[in-house]
C-alpha cells in the first residue's frame, strides 16, 4: 500500500489547483524547494498521479478544483451532485444514478453482505438529516454538495471509497456509515482513515471533519479517541447526526 499523502502532496496539489498549468520548476518556486523534490511528489504518488494531468508542454493541471463548485468530483465519485438534486430524487432513481456512478469509478456494488440495504439506510438518515438542517439554517443546505463513495485512492491494488461526503462552503463532513449500535475502536479508525486524503483534495481553504454514524442505534452523540491518538471524532446515531454539523456550524448558538 502506499504511504499515506502528507504535507508536500498537499502543497503541491494546492498550488495547481490555485494557477493551474504549472511545469513542475514552477511549483518548486512557488514552495521554495527543489524541482526534483517536486517531480517526486508527482510521479511517486499513486494519489497525485489521479488527481492530476501533465499537458503535452508538461504543464500539470487538476482534475478537481478547489473552489465550489467542486465539478471534478463527478468522475470519482458513484454520485455527486447538491443536497437539492439528492433530496428531490426517488429511492429507484437515486440507486439507479449510484450503481451506474459506482461502475464507472470501479465499485462494485454486489449486494451478497446486503450493500444495498445499507445504502437505503444511509439515504434515510441523509434526507432525515437535510430535513432538519433546512428547518434550522434555511435553503441555504441544498446547495451544499454530496458525494457518495467517493474514490481517494487507486494504486495497482488499492482503491479506497469514502461512503458520503457533505461539503459545506468551508468544511467537508466525511460521514462513515455503519448499520451497528456499538462503538468500534477500528471502525472508529476507519473513519479517520480518508482525512489525509481529503486534505489533499479540498487543499487549506477546507476544514476535514471525519464522523461515525452508528445507525442502529439511538440518542447517541460523543467523541471517540482515534487509536492511540491523542485526537478524537464525533460519533453519532443517525437520528442524532444533525448534532455533529451543529458542533461545528453552530445553529443552535
Amino acid at each position: 500500500m502506499a504511504a499515506i499523502p502528507g504535507e508536500a502532496e498537499r502543497a503541491v496539489c494546492a498550488c495547481i489547483c490555485r494557477s493551474g498549468g504549472l511545469r513542475a520548476k514552477e511549483i518548486a518556486k512557488m514552495l521554495d524547494v527543489s524541482t526534483e523534490t517536486v517531480n517526486k511528489v508527482l510521479y511517486r504518488s499513486p494519489f497525485l498521479k489521479e488527481l492530476c494531468w501533465q499537458d503535452q508542454d508538461y504543464r500539470w493541471h487538476a482534475l478537481v478544483p478547489q473552489t465550489r463548485p467542486h465539478a471534478g468530483l463527478r468522475e470519482f465519485a458513484g454520485w455527486y451532485g447538491y443536497a437539492g438534486d439528492f433530496t428531490a430524487l426517488t429511492e429507484a432513481e437515486w440507486l439507479d444514478q449510484l450503481t451506474e456512478g459506482c461502475d464507472r469509478v470501479g465499485r462494485s456494488l454486489n449486494d451478497n453482505r446486503g450493500l444495498l440495504h445499507s445504502f437505503r439506510d444511509c439515504r434515510e438518515t441523509l434526507l432525515s438529516l437535510f430535513r432538519d438542517l433546512e428547518g434550522m439554517a434555511g435553503e441555504a443546505c441544498l446547495g451544499w454538495e454530496l458525494a457518495f463513495e467517493l474514490r481517494l485512492k487507486r494504486a495497482r491494488h488499492v482503491r479506497l471509497y469514502a461512503d458520503v461526503l457533505v461539503i459545506t462552503e468551508s468544511r467537508v463532513f466525511s460521514l462513515e456509515f455503519k448499520m451497528k449500535e456499538q462503538i468500534d475502536p477500528e471502525e472508529v479508525a476507519q473513519a479517520a482513515k480518508y482525512a489525509p486524503w481529503l486534505e489533499v483534495l479540498f487543499g487549506p481553504g477546507y476544514e476535514i471533519i471525519p464522523v461515525l454514524v452508528l445507525t442502529a442505534a439511538k440518542d447517541l452523540y460523543t467523541f471517540a479517541p482515534i487509536g492511540e491518538k491523542d485526537a478524537v471524532l464525533p460519533v453519532c446515531s443517525g437520528d442524532m447526526l444533525f448534532n455533529a454539523f451543529d458542533e461545528y456550524l453552530g445553529f443552535l448558538r
